[in-house]
């Protein structure tokens, strides 16, 4: 099949959700991929988070052959144990915040942040779930009455109702917004795609206590920032806060379709049979990719490579406010990163460019360009994908921006 076959079946059959770039990737090698004519590319975006250790790679092969080879699902599912998940589980207990002693798996992030939301609302017996504004939680109904932004939301109506909303990062609104009726608090410790916005220091620590204090639990959407996307393995685990529900997705199966919540003891002891379920629920196959993917970021300290690359690449870009007027801030942490501009248009502009030189960007929010590329990356492509990025503002610049001097 050629490039243009593929384009023509996708146009014809495919539902029409995204614009798509015009390119056909058939394959792909740690931070490359290449398209059906062989032309290589350079992708900064992991799968928008999820190729967590590169392409092609040789763990995740393994992995998938030798579960395949002996089961990829269980008779009844869930009701039969599993060598593959009792792995799995073990090897999270190795890495999650103590206190978190319960895990369940799902499909996907939106998956384990709806039933968060649901298990949060039985074990409480109260209905209102408090969220920040610009955040992003997933695109199932409940999750997108969830979302802090109206373009996510306002399309759906009527939308679930018992949501509220204050700004990120706003611990006094907090604290005002904590009734009787707050079953929870669902929150990013680093918005993702609402713009790589990162709270201060001490912002989840006061909210655990804030919520400890009202009676309302904490879910921590770590679906983007797990599994040492901003360096440690968790922002939760790294920061000491004891939440009640920690979501997991992206990353925990290196583009593997899979995900996980975990629950505090004291949730866990409120559950009783038939609260949740699932068909897949930790299937064999996926227990099997996670945890080769999990083990590998552990034997190879991935986390000290994000926290190195993570300050090479702010180094470089943070050069950037000062050389070019129309870049009005960087930021990010660990291989979480954001270029914004001044206006859509400029954004726009530049992602189209990076995209023409051959290195796939993600333009978020509008006015930003988010980067987050393969987490075992090293400073040489680190550094190759960052130059063509600053070639294309470049080019950009000399096309469109007269010199404010």
């Amino acid at each position: 099949m050629t490039s243009k076959a593929t384009f023509d079946m996708e146009d014809k059959f495919m539902a029409p959700f995204f614009v798509k770039q015009r390119v056909s990737i058939e394959k792909g090698d740690g931070i490359h991929v290449w398209d059906e004519e062989g032309n290589r590319y350079i992708d900064f975006t992991s799968g928008w988070g999820v190729t967590c250790i590169g392409h092609g790679q040789k763990v995740i092969r393994e992995a998938l052959y030798e579960q395949a080879g002996k089961i990829i699902q269980n008779p009844n599912s869930g009701l039969t144990y599993s060598p593959a998940r009792a792995s799995l589980l073990s090897l999270l207990r190795e890495i999650l915040p103590p206190n978190l002693t319960g895990v369940f798996f799902a499909n996907s992030g939106a998956e384990a942040n709806d039933a968060s939301i649901k298990l949060a609302r039985k074990v409480t017996n109260r209905m209102d779930v408090v969220s920040t504004l610009q955040s992003f939680h997933g695109r199932t109904i409940s999750t997108a009455s969830a979302t802090g932004q109206a373009s996510h939301r306002d399309k759906f109506n009527p939308l679930m109702p018992n949501f509220r909303f204050i700004p990120f990062g706003d611990l006094d609104a907090l604290e005002e917004i904590l009734d009787e009726n707050v079953a929870a608090m669902i929150l990013e410790p680093v918005q993702g795609e609402g713009g790589v916005r990162v709270p201060s220091d001490d912002y989840l620590v006061e909210t655990e206590r804030l919520c400890k204090k009202n009676g309302s639990l904490l879910i921590v959407d770590e679906i983007q920032t797990g599994f040492c996307r901003t360096g440690p393995m968790f922002i939760t685990g790294a920061l000491g806060v004891n939440v009640d529900f920690l979501t997991m997705a992206k990353g925990i199966a290196g583009g593997f379709p899979f995900a996980a919540f975990s629950m505090s003891e004291q949730v866990v002891k409120n559950l009783d049979l038939g609260d949740h379920g699932g068909t897949y629920c930790g299937n064999p196959l996926g227990c099997a990719v996670a945890h080769a993917v999990i083990k590998y970021l552990m034997d190879h300290n991935i986390s000290d490579n994000v926290e190195r690359m993570g300050r090479f690449a702010l180094d470089m870009m943070g050069q950037w406010k000062a050389q070019y007027h129309k870049v009005v801030d960087v930021r990010g942490k660990g291989l979480l990163l954001l270029v914004e501009f001044e206006d859509e248009d400029t954004a726009v502009r530049v992602s189209d460019e990076c995209f023409a030189r051959r290195l796939f960007v993600r333009q978020t929010h509008g006015t930003g360009i988010r980067i987050f590329p393969a987490l075992n990356i090293n400073e040489g492509e680190l550094e190759e994908g960052l130059t063509i990025f600053r070639e294309a503002v470049e080019v950009i610049m000399d096309k469109n921006w007269p010199d404010p001097s």
